[in-house]
């Protein structure tokens, strides 16, 4: 069940703390797919890290 939380005061929907986890995963994850070379067997890379986001964004927000 979606939810919110308090941070510093302020109430933050649930999904905003999910979209900012996705964030910085997908980051990092498109991070290290480009320093092992796997951007190159993208056909557009920046489409494929934008799908690495919405893969984990989703998971994040239907499993926790």
């Amino acid at each position: 069940m979606l939810a919110e939380i308090s941070l510093f005061g302020a109430l933050a929907p649930s999904l905003l703390i999910y979209f900012v986890v996705a964030l910085g995963l997908s980051i990092a994850l498109g991070l290290l797919a480009g320093r092992l070379g796997f951007d190159r067997l993208a056909w557009h890379p920046l489409l494929a890290r934008f799908g690495l986001f919405l893969c984990l964004f989703s998971t994040l927000a239907l499993f926790c």
